[in-house]
């Protein structure tokens, strides 16, 4: 990291903190002022929000690292985005029509209390056991990666970066509410999708161009079925992958994600009205068809370059590749000064974005579905204080979690799926019915 390097990122920082200064100024008197941004988000704003919400640093490393890994083969679960479309056109007249803040207290309207109270509790669990630890654990690797540094002060620089920037965008998220997540995403989002294009070029460009990854990926068999790391259909005997199961299980989770999880929905329920909000996940339909370019497609790159050159990707003491390393690797071994800069300023951006929705829709589940459930009368502004208090121990949960995670998952995109893999299809199952019983 070069001075030049150092003054992107400053400027970067006064964009932001103009924003948040902004946003804070502004009242925050109620839950929904709070926790839906006083309903008049714009199309621009939900649509930005929804993909930059979606595209954390789990997704520069982990889809990266999938790359890397195993080819084409998670592109599956990317390809599902198209179902934003469905939250708008078919969900969210429903949503704007109850006027509720979650989408538990939705489905409390629809059947009954106790399915309220399953969904808070799976949901708030599952943004412990995959949102928070995986992006923090992301932020943590990329940013030891790209700057280099294994220590400072005696401490692992892996917590030091990763606690550091989870307290910074806690901050602005306690402070700020929906609002600093919606406005915050239009600056970073530009920035995510300038800084994974800069990659996706100079990696080609270094590796000699779309034809020498697609020959070296193509050479390597993942399979005994005849399957190389270029298919993104493979054989149904397939142990991994097999198509008519990747198929259908990302369907699932796409389904329960994109139209039914209160981390999504919430952006959509900040419009300041209906046609608002379907533009919004119109727009961001179209940027979610950008991410297996510009982040699965350089993993593959690294993997490519590893292949050709024999020492470009980290290795474990057991000699295996430290796939998840590909996105950070391509960053500190490519760019030159100043597009550095600009790389981390968009890693930056993806951090903060997934953890400012997360930690904003957290808040709102915990406040609405249980705390003001239970005390009805409660003043409107304790609600946002209760809602502060949630965030502080979200953060910490997720934080705790990340050394029993690492155990756990191998290569981080997967580790992510498989979590959502097993509380997706009870939470569709609900949904289904719900769409199917209102024609």
């Amino acid at each position: 990291m070069q001075l030049l390097d150092w003054l992107v990122i400053g400027l970067f920082f006064v964009a932001l903190i103009g924003i948040i200064v902004w946003v804070v100024r502004q009242k925050q008197n109620n839950a929904a002022d709070y926790f839906l941004g006083g309903k008049d988000a714009t199309w621009i704003a939900i649509g930005a929000s929804i993909f930059a919400s979606n595209i954390g640093s789990e997704h520069l490393i982990g889809l990266a690292g999938s790359g890397a890994a195993s080819g084409m083969a998670m592109a599956h679960w990317e390809i599902q985005g198209w179902m934003i479309l469905i939250l708008g056109w078919v969900f969210v007249p429903f949503y704007s029509r109850s006027m509720v803040f979650t989408m538990p207290e939705f489905l409390e309207r629809r059947y009954n209390s106790a399915s309220r109270t399953i969904l808070s509790l799976i949901s708030l669990i599952s943004y412990v056991l995959t949102k928070v630890a995986v992006t923090v654990y992301a932020g943590g690797l990329v940013f030891q990666q790209v700057f280099g540094i294994d220590t400072l002060w005696g401490i692992d620089f892996f917590w030091i970066a990763a606690i550091g920037l989870v307290v910074i965008t806690a901050l602005y998220t306690i402070f700020g509410g929906m609002k600093s997540v919606l406005y915050t995403s239009v600056l970073q989002t530009p920035i995510l999708l300038l800084g994974s294009l800069i990659i996706l070029v100079l990696g080609l460009k270094e590796l000699g161009g779309w034809d020498k990854m697609m020959e070296i990926c193509s050479s390597v068999e993942v399979n005994q079925y005849g399957d190389s790391m270029t298919n993104l259909i493979r054989d149904n005997r397939d142990a991994q992958f097999p198509w008519l199961g990747a198929l259908i299980g990302s369907a699932v989770i796409g389904f329960w994600y994109w139209c039914t999880d209160q981390f999504i929905v919430q952006r959509v329920l900040s419009g300041k009205d209906e046609r608002e909000a379907r533009r919004g996940t119109i727009f961001g339909a179209y940027l979610k068809l950008l991410p297996v370019f510009l982040f699965l497609i350089p993993g593959m790159i690294a993997f490519a370059l590893h292949q050709s050159t024999g020492s470009f990707l980290p290795v474990f003491e057991n000699g295996n590749l430290n796939t998840d390393a590909a996105f950070p690797t391509l960053v500190a071994k490519l760019l030159p000064a100043g597009v550095k800069g600009l790389i981390v300023c968009g890693i930056l951006a993806a951090l903060m974005s997934s953890l400012a929705s997360l930690f904003n829709s957290s808040a709102a589940l915990f406040t609405i579905d249980f705390y003001q459930r239970y005390r009805p009368n409660t003043d409107p502004k304790k609600l946002v204080r209760i809602g502060q208090a949630a965030t502080v121990v979200i953060v910490i949960l997720g934080i705790l979690w990340i050394p029993i995670m690492r155990s756990i998952g191998d290569v981080l995109y997967l580790y992510l799926q498989d979590v959502q893999s097993v509380l997706a299809p009870g939470i569709d199952r609900k949904s289904t019915r719900l769409n199917s019983s209102h024609p």
